[in-house]
């Protein structure tokens, strides 16, 4: 079983709230992730969308890209509107050899809205996610054919938010999936059952931890997501409450090889940003060994 460990540059700036991002050059960041033992980053607001000018940093680091991304609005917007936005990112990726192009929905989502209190999030029927899902699996299959797979970001505050509406959404798509265990227990899901219901659709995982005393002290009727990620909801494996031994050897179990992304999005003046990658890369290189994985 083979493993790569990668991670976000949202520890370093976060996009949903800017104030909340280390004052330091993307080179800065790249070295920091390198140092920590990273061999991956996926893409944020300050990298350039330009591999003459990237991959020279990268090189120099030691690091690639290891996905990204993508503000979708395909559940209101129109397809080749959708096309027309992905299609720079789309071309850089590629060119970037990076394994995937991370799908959020965006549209009606209060995700980036500090004013919007959880429980507004957006909810569909699911004849309404039926008719998302196939639209959904059109842009990807549109997106595979053009040279770069889509991987589904279920996420706080978002359309796709809940295990039963992933449940539903995986029901009535064909679109691979990005596991994302913090989101996944932020919204009450249970993350080793979602991993066995939907191993054969999972392309990349996001690897966040959670503390749970943070999460079950959200209240959900007047405080929003952004209102959970300043009071510390998400931090790096190891440093919250999930057991995350049994999250990788549960998709070791289920044939998951691929990459492994730490995105933990917290104040980097509370939670410095190269100790928080250090001890994430520290956890996972543990529980890695124990699972049977070969860490490239």
């Amino acid at each position: 079983m083979k493993a790569k460990l990668g991670i976000a540059p949202i520890a370093w700036w976060n996009d949903d709230l800017e104030e909340l991002s280390d004052d330091v050059s993307l080179q800065e960041c790249l070295r920091q992730a390198s140092v920590a033992g990273f061999t991956g980053m996926e893409t944020g607001r300050r990298f350039p969308m330009d591999m003459d000018e990237l991959g020279l940093l990268l090189t120099k680091h030691s690091m690639s890209v290891c996905g990204g991304w993508f503000s979708g609005q395909l559940l209101d917007g129109d397809m080749d509107m959708e096309k027309d936005r992905i299609a720079e990112q789309l071309d850089f990726f590629k060119a970037a050899g990076a394994p995937c192009l991370v799908y959020g929905e965006t549209a009606r989502s209060i995700q980036g809205i500090k004013s919007a209190p959880l429980a507004t999030k957006p909810k569909l029927t699911e004849a309404e996610i039926a008719a998302y899902g196939r639209k959904v699996s059109d842009f990807a299959d549109w997106c595979v054919h053009n040279g770069m797979p889509l991987a589904y970001h279920h996420h706080m505050a978002a359309v796709i938010e809940t295990e039963d509406e992933l449940d539903l959404l995986m029901k009535h798509s064909s679109v691979p999936l990005l596991f994302d265990t913090g989101h996944m227990a932020f919204a009450g899901g249970e993350v080793l059952r979602v991993i066995e219901k939907h191993h054969n659709r999972i392309s990349h995982v996001h690897v966040k931890d959670v503390r749970r005393n943070v999460v079950d002290e959200i209240n959900r009727e007047q405080e929003s997501f952004l209102d959970a990620v300043v009071k510390g909801a998400f931090t790096v494996p190891g440093d919250g409450s999930l057991d995350f031994e049994e999250i990788v050897k549960a998709l070791a179990a289920n044939g998951y090889e691929g990459w492994f992304v730490v995105e933990a999005e917290q104040n980097p003046k509370i939670s410095p940003p190269l100790e928080m990658a250090k001890k994430g890369h520290k956890e996972l290189i543990r529980v890695m060994a124990l699972s049977g994985y070969a860490v490239e």
